[in-house]
């Protein structure tokens, strides 16, 4: 049976654009795009994750919001299940620390990048929710 990661990603959002971040050669998928975030750990909340992962990968807090999709994924090794939630940046800004880059992305421009498969389902929603 596969290993099952729980996971959380933040679509950060700044009027009609979207933070997305490329991960480094350094993870699995390197080169391809998701929404920052990361595990959940024991006793914490999505949102408690979420905000956490933030401040480690990100440097920045933000506002966590409206959950936008849950996705069940099975990669080759793993199983990941990820939860995105938007999000509002608070203080500080977005700075590298893992990921090989980061941009802002208007929401129009979102599936010109090669994201993961996991994250794919939450791009559609995000592109539907802020074109509406």
């Amino acid at each position: 049976m596969k290993k099952q990661i729980v996971v959380v990603g933040a679509v950060l959002v700044d009027g009609q654009t979207v933070l997305a971040a490329r991960r480094s050669e350094q993870m699995s998928l390197p080169g391809m795009w998701e929404f920052p975030g990361g595990k959940i750990e024991a006793g914490e909340t999505p949102e408690e994750a979420l905000a956490r992962e933030l401040v480690e990968e990100l440097q920045c807090t933000a506002e966590i919001g409206a959950h936008v999709e849950t996705t069940v994924y099975e990669y080759e090794r793993i199983t990941v299940s990820l939860a995105t939630y938007y999000c509002t940046l608070r203080e500080g800004t977005p700075r590298l620390t893992e990921h090989s880059e980061i941009r802002w992305v208007p929401a129009a421009g979102l599936r010109e990048l090669d994201w993961a498969p996991a994250d794919i389902p939450a791009v559609e929603r995000v592109i539907q929710d802020l074109q509406a």
